[in-house]
């Protein structure tokens, strides 16, 4: 899960706060104040003053879904009951923008093939794979191309593994449980994998392209807060990756999530971590392996 700014907050500034009839609709200090802290005392998600702008921008979208002329009305609606229980998933939904590629930071996944798998398979015959904010699934998806081809190589009959692919938006979550994708997001996917993994739409005129069956049948895909106490895994992960997640969120609440991921990872289990984030001066059972990449020790 990233941050973004959608493509029409950056053609140029426009004043959020004044409709075409010049009546006042902007976020006021205080309704700005409450849902910053709401979303990052509940998501962890930082959205600092000067982003209200583009959090207005964002808001728009469920305004106008809802009905509502202004930011007073859709605050008070957001923190009523009503619109806690229907609205605030939606909120977040806009509020994340999700931005993701097939085989993203390629050499995460050369040392995965090289390094980690040889030893875990070592040790397991089922390994269990958790990717974190996975967005619209290309993460996962290129995790279960990695972990097929790896297991067919070391012709690895009987070993299992399964993917579980989180996030916080039940948009994206969506589109990731669909595996439909446009021709060009598959652009960084090697043409062997493209051959066995991918099915073109029969509808020429569509230029899309689907995961195989076979292939989405090994991720799992489901909600979830990275805020919350306990992720509800039956059992450890083997590698979790949770890359430029940890970015928008504070130094605190940073250690926080990734001491829960550690609760929730095998000994001598690998966390790969986005190349913007760190995990220096961290109190954490992890040792650094390779650049962002990091194994839980004893």
């Amino acid at each position: 899960m990233e941050i973004a700014r959608d493509p029409d907050e950056t053609l140029g500034y426009v004043d959020t706060n004044v409709d075409a009839r010049g009546v006042s609709k902007g976020l006021s200090e205080r309704d700005f104040v409450r849902l910053s802290t709401f979303i990052h005392s509940e998501y962890g998600i930082k959205i600092p003053p000067f982003k209200k702008t583009m959090l207005e921008t964002r808001l728009q979208k469920r305004l106008r879904a809802r009905g509502m002329k202004s930011f007073k009305d859709y605050c008070e609606y957001v923190f009523s009951p009503n619109g806690m229980e229907n609205e605030v998933v939606y909120m977040i939904d806009v509020v994340t923008t999700n931005k993701t590629d097939f085989f993203r930071e390629p050499e995460h996944f050369r040392f995965m093939t090289e390094r980690a798998l040889p030893e875990l398979i070592r040790g397991d015959r089922h390994l269990s794979v958790w990717s974190a904010g996975c967005a619209t699934g290309e993460e996962p998806y290129t995790l279960a191309m990695v972990l097929g081809e790896f297991l067919d190589r070391e012709a690895r009959g009987g070993f299992g593994f399964v993917i579980y692919g989180t996030d916080i938006s039940t948009r994206v979550l969506e589109t990731a449980r669909q595996g439909i994708y446009g021709e060009e997001r598959v652009s960084t996917v090697p043409l062997e994998l493209k051959r066995k993994y991918l099915l073109r739409s029969k509808d020429k005129t569509k230029r899309l392209i689907r995961i195989a069956p076979e292939l989405r049948a090994k991720v799992t895909f489901s909600r979830l807060n990275l805020m919350d106490p306990d992720f509800g895994f039956r059992t450890r992960m083997h590698i979790i990756f949770c890359r430029n997640v940890i970015i928008y969120f504070d130094r605190e609440t940073q250690e926080n999530l990734v001491r829960k991921m550690c609760r929730n990872l095998a000994v001598n289990g690998y966390l790969f971590m986005g190349h913007s984030e760190t995990l220096h001066g961290m109190d954490v059972p992890l040792v650094q392996v390779a650049p962002t990449v990091y194994r839980k020790s004893n």
